[in-house]
């Protein structure tokens, strides 16, 4: 089954048990892909349905760490549901030893030397670590070690 029918799937259990919280997310979730569809004229497969669910997870934790600052305790609650519900989709996350090896393995691959090479190992790991890791992580590792 892939991503988009377990969306669907999930949205009808939710709007037969009730559960509004989770319905409203996933309508949300499903007009941002429709959205994309639509701009792009393209069928969106799991991948892009990733990066979709991806982005709408860092607006939630902006939004959560934005409301947390104005002290907004309601705001934040729904988004950090949202957040949960939406990271649901989402495959399963590397530990910091797999994201190391891949690391390691992605500079020894293109030779890396210096920042200048920065940009060919994330393109490198970025197909593998898609909504696996958080990229603004990995990026912060790669430089600790590229540029020693």
């Amino acid at each position: 089954m892939s991503l988009k029918q377990r969306i669907t799937e999930d949205m009808k259990a939710a709007m037969r048990s009730g559960d509004t919280k989770q319905r409203d997310t996933i309508r949300l979730l499903q007009a941002a892909i429709k959205q994309r569809e639509v701009d792009e004229r393209i069928e969106l497969d799991d991948a892009a349905v990733i990066a979709v669910i991806e982005k709408m997870l860092k607006q939630r934790r902006d939004s959560i760490a934005q409301y947390e600052a104005a002290r907004r305790v309601d705001l934040a609650d729904i988004e950090k549901s949202e957040r949960s519900v939406l990271s649901a989709y989402m495959p399963q996350a590397l530990n910091d030893a797999e994201i190391e090896a891949l690391i390691a393995e992605a500079i020894s691959a293109t030779e890396a030397k210096g920042m200048q090479d920065m940009g060919k190992v994330m393109a490198l790991l970025k197909p593998k670590l898609a909504g696996r890791a958080d990229m603004a992580k990995v990026s912060i590792l790669i430089k600790g070690k590229i540029s020693t």
